[in-house]
């Protein structure tokens, strides 16, 4: 039975997390494990989409001194 499509990333994510475990098992037929793999590479590529399109917008937000800058979205590094 297919599923309803995920809406949004965290739904996609767990879409993506389940097409991998049932390619794991290796139970799929080589049909169905293609089709599992195409699902999954459609996922991937929307989820890789959101994240290149909230990057932007986080760096659309992050202003200095009026004007636009890009900051890392790294945590910050200790200094012992």
């Amino acid at each position: 039975m297919a599923q309803p499509k995920a809406k949004d990333f965290a739904g996609k994510m767990a879409e993506l997390e389940q097409l991998v475990a049932q390619l794991e098992a290796g139970e799929l037929s080589l049909e169905e494990s293609l089709k599992a793999f195409e699902g999954g590479i459609r996922l991937i590529r929307d989820c890789q989409n959101k994240l290149t399109q909230a990057e932007q917008k986080v760096s659309q937000l992050i202003e200095d001194n009026g004007q636009l800058t890009e900051a890392p979205l790294s945590p910050p590094t200790s200094t012992e």
